[in-house]
């Protein structure tokens, strides 16, 4: 349970133990012809948006209660207005576990991301995007049953030029069998300027020794001025 919780919520509430590392590399390609326009009612686009992310997540624990953390990520994509790709925020942080017993964690992170090469609406369009803040509160639980946990995140993204957001990320996960795990996910938010979303994320776990491989679909349930989103997603993880 340890080691699978903070893997799979990315970042998750549960600490990473002293002096072990966790990388997780994941691919993201989602496609959309449509948009959720102001009212949350689906609006064709100009031209299909394509946004494609290969994304690095690197976790080490440097106490039982402190862990060092860091994402980068390389984006490719395209929309009715302009190409962009390159590299995307680069984002150092802290996680700290502030209480926890047997079956529940409670956990605080900061961390500052500064702007990358690519240019678009989302991450870093000219000028703006170029030091962000990310503050959150991460509560964990696991059970007896299958290995099954849930997790919530409740975040606040300070961001430089850009609308500040509130994000909500929750996780649900159980043993589907020895080495097999399965997971729901929904990432949600708001950002200052009215744009809200909500995508949920479902995929499956095959954990061998320190290595899992993660594949599984993403797709926007619903939203007020973003894309309708959807495609795969893939990711390897790798524990030392």
């Amino acid at each position: 349970m340890a080691m699978l919780a903070p893997a799979v919520a990315s970042a998750g509430a549960w600490p990473t133990p002293k002096g072990e590392t966790q990388l997780i590399l994941k691919f993201e390609s989602m496609r959309a012809d449509e948009a959720f326009d102001l009212s949350g009612a689906h609006a064709p686009l100009p031209a299909d948006q394509i946004d494609q992310v290969l994304g690095l997540f690197a976790e080490h624990g440097l106490t039982d209660r402190i862990t060092l953390q860091f994402k980068g990520d390389w984006q490719d994509g395209e929309d009715a207005f302009l190409d962009y790709q390159g590299r995307g925020p680069l984002e150092l942080g802290v996680r700290v576990n502030v209480w926890r017993d047997d079956w529940t964690v409670l956990s605080v992170y900061a961390g500052h991301a500064w702007g990358g090469d690519a240019r678009n609406a989302v991450y870093a369009p000219p000028g703006a995007g170029d030091s962000d803040w990310d503050l959150r509160v991460l509560a964990g639980r696991s059970f007896a049953w299958r290995g099954a946990f849930v997790e919530v995140q409740a975040a606040r993204r300070l961001r430089d030029g850009l609308p500040d957001e509130t994000r909500l990320d929750l996780t649900a996960g159980a043993e589907l069998a020895p080495g097999w795990s399965m997971l729901n996910q929904v990432f949600a938010g708001r950002s200052e300027q009215g744009s809200e979303w909500a995508n949920l994320e479902t995929s499956v776990v095959r954990t061998s020794g320190d290595w899992s491989l993660q594949a599984g679909w993403r797709h926007t349930m619903a939203g007020r001025n973003v894309p309708d989103s959807s495609g795969p997603i893939l990711a390897v993880w790798r524990r030392f």
